[in-house]
């Protein structure tokens, strides 16, 4: 996976329908992880956090409606779009659907085009970077589409690993990241680094920032990790 890819979790039961939908989503660009039932899927999110889930509700274990309740219902998880995909059309199906904390709910049969266009529209609140967003915190503008870093009115030189690293840290302000969960943002999962590498390149992210002046936005917690703000 490369490491600005947005990764989707699939969750769908039904053998064909999973490569359908796991073919066109990495057509569009997307790291594609699948699973065939709802406890597979969330062995696989407490390997590593997805940027989006989609979910059909009917499956065999552990119901799409369950296994979305427990993601909204964790704090490490409440903040992952869901996607839930169902046959179920009646207005109360899909009442409880977005009740449960489902993000979307399409029903079967969909249109392909469609559900693209709304996987694009949930990622948008979470990786504004993967449609040319610029992102903004206090003083620090990072455009994505010039890969240009300012801080107030100075532009800053980072590396490619720190400004990767500043990107997961400017699209969702405030969040602690784990040394893990930056190592598989920023680095890939198919790519060994130690975890005291993040150390270093944070340090160096820090200096950058601060080279002009101004306080570290950078803040470590303590067992826990780093987070912007």
């Amino acid at each position: 996976m490369a490491a600005s890819q947005p990764q989707i979790l699939l969750v769908e039961d039904e053998p064909a329908q999973r490569e359908v939908l796991a073919y066109n989503l990495e057509a569009e660009g997307f790291y594609v992880r699948r699973a065939e039932n709802g406890e597979e899927a969330m062995l696989l999110v407490a390997e590593a956090l997805p940027d989006l889930v989609i979910l059909d509700w009917m499956m065999p274990l552990l119901s799409g409606i369950e296994v979305c309740r427990q993601l909204k219902t964790r704090e490490d998880t409440r903040h992952i779009p869901v996607i839930m995909l169902s046959a179920r059309s009646e207005e109360v199906d899909t009442v409880r659907g977005l009740e449960t904390g489902a993000d979307d709910y399409v029903v079967k049969p969909y249109s392909m085009r469609e559900l693209m266009a709304r996987v694009r529209t949930q990622l948008r609140r979470v990786r504004p970077t993967t449609t040319g967003s610029a992102l903004n915190y206090d003083d620090i503008n990072l455009d994505p589409e010039t890969h240009r870093v300012n801080r107030a009115a100075h532009e800053l030189k980072l590396g490619p690993t720190e400004y990767r690293l500043l990107v997961t840290l400017l699209e969702r302000p405030g969040r602690v990241f784990s040394r893990d969960q930056l190592l598989d943002h920023v680095w890939g999962r198919d790519i060994f680094v130690d975890t005291r590498t993040v150390d270093v390149h944070i340090a160096r992210l820090r200096k950058a920032l601060t080279v002009h002046g101004g306080s570290d936005p950078i803040r470590t917690v303590r067992g826990a990790g780093y987070a912007l703000g």
